[in-house]
């Protein structure tokens, strides 16, 4: 587990940003079962997260014209029982952190991997989000 030092600073570029934290599984469980859009933000201390995940996140929803009903985000190495239970919902994708996905009335649309963010602008990640958005989101 990360110290909250280092950790709370990075929560806060998206809650800050109008994200809400999921910290438990039953959060998990209760978000995603909702109706609509969830946007779920696996954060994470890597450079990646800072450089291209976290802010291209934020570009997106903050820029986009349709957006997911509910931003959501847990941090990985911290929040451990929301992200193995958010993992668990991402089944058969391996576990990355970070890692962006969208569910639509509880099912998984859409997954942007680590592997798809390492050595990406966040411009690049911004835009790949907003075509997400605009073909699942109302």
């Amino acid at each position: 587990m990360y110290p909250s030092e280092i950790v709370l600073p990075m929560k806060a570029e998206l809650t800050d940003g109008g994200f809400d934290e999921m910290v438990s599984a039953a959060e998990v469980d209760d978000t995603l079962q909702k109706e609509g859009t969830t946007l779920v933000v696996i954060n994470s201390v890597c450079g990646c997260a800072a450089g291209s995940c976290r802010p291209g996140v934020l570009m997106a929803v903050n820029n986009a014209t349709k957006r997911p009903d509910r931003l959501t985000t847990s941090f990985a190495g911290f929040d451990i029982e929301a992200v193995n239970q958010v993992r668990a919902h991402l089944l058969p994708y391996p576990p990355s952190s970070p890692a962006i996905a969208l569910f639509k009335d509880g099912q998984l649309v859409s997954i942007v991997e680590r592997h798809q963010i390492e050595g990406r602008p966040a411009q690049v990640i911004a835009q790949h989000l907003i075509s997400v958005f605009d073909e699942f989101c109302n």
